[in-house]
């Protein structure tokens, strides 16, 4: 039953945040590694946990508002806000995520507004654990439910399994000795390394023969590449396919760069390799459409390699070795290896729908196909160790006489037994780790020297040339190194509260916890398909783990009917995918809306970038179908922020706008008595909110590449508050046509701020829209100059054109005067300034930040000139250009403290 809607107190999360600094600490989290729990086990599109933390701190946290009688005034209120954003600005800061004083702070404002009966905190799709462990971090009680047993189990093991055995010392018989504290999951983290040493030992044992050194030297690497037979008939043997022969790409030159060379024997039709230092390495002989034949000459074309690996006649050539040496990494040429025969036992599942898109067409058909032999013998070898490790766990409780009375950790046991399946859990993880990168699509990263794992991005695609790692080196990807990241993990866990992970479906997660406070980051669509990725981990767990977790692991596969995603391959077509996601997500929706905790409310991660245009206007099917089930559903939008999520390096990749922020949806159950709304009171409507709100995000530097992303959030909220929009023939406005509409809006926005610019910025701009930098003809240009109120000798004595031989072109930025000042230009203009500004942030942000100090209030108009010369370059496809501006915005903060720290007669602008 929906619980009876009450007044409530409106939360922080619903009037203010501090974005910039949420922001910052959310994007430096993706760079931090050791310790962070997301290194625990791989799982795609985690939100970065500082977002997490303040979106769910500040969602239960009353907004100075809700307390009239307390901060009677606004400057009451903003003054109670300062103090608020003190504490939330202290809490997302990752060093601090287990200080005992930042926690108790936080969590006692938590109960000053929600009194002793803390809230159920709910994640329906917990995915990687963020949500539940968040929770618990904050002192709630915390649940988490998905229907992929990959995601429970991670967890799992991040919130039901460290509060067990939190504060116990280690069982090894190593640690036993002298005296210490134990604090959280410390001494579990310390079991997880002894018993993975433990497994190492007798793994070396067994297998240590299979990894010989090279000239003496431990290898890191084993270099291979896949090889084809020639399609040209002259030549009868095979060839390598090499993406990239280079194998040290030094950055700064400290070393020379080291590649490998194919040494072709016409005589005796052999394909041998050598190492070389220096010099110019060869180009890669395969690419996306084919490649060529070493030998020969000779074109190879994907079709003709995709029917030799479907025949089973794709081999593997042996190019060389990486090893440890004295100075670094060095490179050798393959040395002999031992033979190795086929492993006892390999998954023979097939990859299935997104995962069977790629590799499969070159005749990897089962996810045992992706392994080479000695790849599958070290792995079972390790997988076997679990057997043997479990019986000294055991043993070693024993000794110290543990407590134990047989129960099971899924059970609820506490005791020996249950420890024992907890250290597996986590042992299994390891092996997990290792699988990502004991595979050949594991490639070499030449830049830094080390092993990559498979899953460079949420898909699995074809490698060329690969590289097998030794588990028994102390470098990249070795077996300590894979344990050592788990425990550290482990380690740096809350390791307190209630918490609790069901294998459900989110309709029935939501509909089973008692009012819940809902903070999830739902399915992105079509954009990745978790069970069929996540196969890839879940073959290898349902072989260590199902004795531990038999529920979890039941199925030969990971449940795929009921993931709630569009999945062509799966659904028959696009549009039964589309229909089964919608459908799916209304109900989970529709059960949010029903049972969500009527004092606070639900917010939604949403991600999914615009990318569509159908008809006159723009819209995303991603975005179409997860709003549209909210707004059935009858869920109100009442706050929205936009929350960079992903470092800088990743905000714009050359030829590819790369989203960098979350949206956060805040959603409360819209009122019976909701208003409806006419076509035309709803686009004035947007008219009327759109543009401040559209102003609060370019002063929180959102980046151009992401504008029409966030702005669909202050959109919705106007839309999402009608009972009912009703269009000219009296149907029901559909979310389609109001994100049509809402781009609409934004479009006049951004290009009304052209008529705020200069003449000459307006000529510039409005010539820079149809020609670039290329030239025009100057009747053109004249034409234009006047009719922007300038001429053309006005914006050449500008510096912003030149004029020559009856033509008129924009100056490159190339052609810019570096020591350029703003104070002492006569004709200073917003184009001038913002070309400036990014030919200086070229250089350094400090040199960009002095510029702008200098330019005083003048500066922001180069931000709105930015705005819009992004659009316009995007829209054109002028990457580069595209780039530069959309890095000037996102980096604004950053210049906005450079220039706070130059000397300037402008002292004060930027203080606000």
């Amino acid at each position: 039953m929906a619980e009876r809607a009450k007044p409530h107190k409106t939360k922080l999360i619903e009037t203010a945040l501090p974005l910039e600094v949420i922001s910052r600490e959310s994007a430096r989290e993706k760079s931090l590694r050791h310790g962070h729990p997301s290194t625990l086990h791989l799982w795609w599109a985690r939100r970065p946990l500082a977002a997490v933390r303040a979106v769910l701190w500040s969602s239960l946290v009353d907004d100075p508002s809700a307390h009239p009688d307390r901060f009677p005034t606004a400057e009451d209120q903003k003054t109670e806000r300062k103090r608020l954003f003190g504490i939330l600005e202290r809490l997302v800061v990752w060093e601090n995520s287990n200080d005992p004083e930042v926690l108790d702070e936080a969590r006692a404002e938590i109960r000053a507004s929600c009194g002793d009966d803390l809230p159920n905190v709910l994640d329906p799709f917990c995915g990687g654990g963020g949500g539940p462990l968040e929770a618990q971090r904050l002192g709630l009680p915390a649940y988490g439910g998905d229907l992929n047993p990959v995601a429970v189990l991670i967890s799992k093991a991040m919130v039901e399994i460290p509060p067990r055995f939190a504060g116990r010392p280690p069982i090894n018989p190593r640690s036993r000795i002298g005296f210490k504290t134990w604090l959280g999951a410390q001494g579990l983290a310390d079991d997880i390394r002894y018993y993975g040493e433990w497994m190492r030992e007798r793994a070396w044992e067994r297998i240590g023969h299979l990894y010989p050194k090279a000239d003496g030297k431990t290898v890191i690497a084993w270099l291979w590449a896949r090889t084809v037979q020639s399609p040209d008939p002259s030549w009868r043997g095979h060839v390598p396919l090499l993406k990239s022969g280079i194998l040290r790409k030094p950055k700064w030159r400290s070393k020379p760069v080291a590649w490998v060379e194919p040494i072709v024997d016409r005589d005796t039709q052999t394909v041998t390799y050598q190492i070389r230092e220096g010099g110019t390495p060869m180009r890669g002989i395969i690419g996306r459409g084919g490649g060529l034949c070493v030998a020969t000459g000779a074109p190879i074309s994907l079709d003709y390699i995709r029917e030799q690996g479907q025949r089973g006649l794709m081999g593997n050539a042996f190019i060389g070795v990486v090893v440890e040496g004295q100075k670094g990494r060095e490179y050798l040429p393959p040395p002999e290896l031992p033979d190795v025969s086929e492993p006892d036992w390999k998954p023979t599942s097939r990859m299935l729908g997104k995962a069977a898109v790629n590799v499969p067409l070159f005749g990897m058909i089962e996810w045992g196909d992706l392994f080479t032999n000695r790849q599958l013998v070290g792995i079972t070898t390790f997988c076997d160790l679990l057997k043997e490790t479990r019986e000294q766990i055991l043993k070693d409780s024993r000794s110290i006489r543990w407590e134990d009375n047989g129960t099971r950790l899924r059970d609820g046991g506490l005791g020996g037994t249950a420890y024992e399946d907890a250290l597996i859990t986590y042992l299994a993880f390891a092996i997990d780790r290792c699988a990502d990168r004991w595979n050949s699509l594991s490639r070499w990263n030449n830049v830094g020297e080390k092993i990559e794992g498979v899953f460079g991005r949420q898909a699995i695609p074809m490698v060329w040339d690969y590289a097998e790692a030794n588990p028994f080196s102390l470098s990249s990807a070795n077996w300590l190194g894979q344990v050592e990241w788990v425990k550290k993990a482990v380690a740096n866990l809350p390791g307190s509260g209630y918490g609790m992970v069901w294998q459900k479906d989110a309709v029935a997660r939501v509909k089973e916890t008692y009012r819940p406070v809902v903070c999830t980051d739902p399915p992105y669509y079509d954009n990745i398909q978790f069970a069929d990725i996540s196969d890839f981990y879940y073959v290898w767990l349902r072989r260590n783990l199902s004795d531990i977790w038999p529920e979890e692991l039941a199925t030969l596969l990971t449940p795929k009917q009921d993931e709630i995603v569009a999945n062509p391959w799966r659904m028959g077509s696009k549009e039964n995918a589309r229909e089964h996601f919608e459908d799916r997500m209304f109900k989970v929706m529709e059960q949010i809306s029903q049972n969500q905790h009527s004092k606070f409310p639900a917010t939604l991660f949403y991600a999914f970038k615009q990318q569509e245009t159908r008809g006159a206007g723009v819209s995303s099917t991603g975005w179409e179908t997860f709003l549209q089930s909210l707004v059935d559903a009858r869920l109100q939008v009442t706050a929205t922020w936009p929350i960079r999520t992903e470092m800088g390096s990743r905000m714009l990749a050359m030829g590819n706008s790369a989203l960098a922020s979350s949206v956060v949806l805040v959603c409360r159950p819209r009122p019976e008595d909701a208003p409806m709304e006419t076509f035309g009171g709803f686009v004035e409507a947007l008219r009327s909110e759109l543009p401040g709100a559209v102003g609060l995000l370019q002063e929180q530097a959102i980046p151009p590449v992401d504008m029409a992303q966030s702005a669909i959030g202050p959109g919705m909220r106007v839309f999402s508050r009608y009972r009912r929009v009703v269009e000219a023939n009296g149907d029901t406005m559909r979310v389609r046509t109001a994100l049509a509409l809402i781009n609409e809006v934004l479009e006049e926005i951004l290009s009304e701020a052209e008529t705020d610019l200069d003449a000459d910025s307006r000529f510039a701009f409005t010539w820079y829209r149809q020609f670039g930098h290329d030239p025009g003809p100057f009747g053109d240009a004249d034409t234009l100059a006047r009719a922007k109120n300038t001429s053309v000798s006005g914006v050449v004595e500008a510096g912003v054109a030149e004029s020559k031989g009856g033509y008129v072109r924009l100056l490159t930025r190339e052609e810019l005067d570096p020591e350029w000042d703003p104070t002492e230009d006569r004709r200073l203009t917003a184009w001038e300034l913002t070309q400036h500004l990014v030919a200086r942030l070229d250089a350094s942000e400090v040199r960009a930040g002095e510029l702008l100090f200098k330019a005083g209030e003048r500066g922001y108009q180069a931000r709105h000139l930015a705005y819009l010369l992004y659009e316009v370059a995007n829209t054109a496809g002028r990457t580069e250009d595209a780039v530069a501006y959309n890095s000037l915005v996102a980096t604004w903060d950053s210049l906005l403290l450079e220039a706070r720290k130059a000397e300037s007669p402008f002292q004060g602008i930027f203080d606000s």
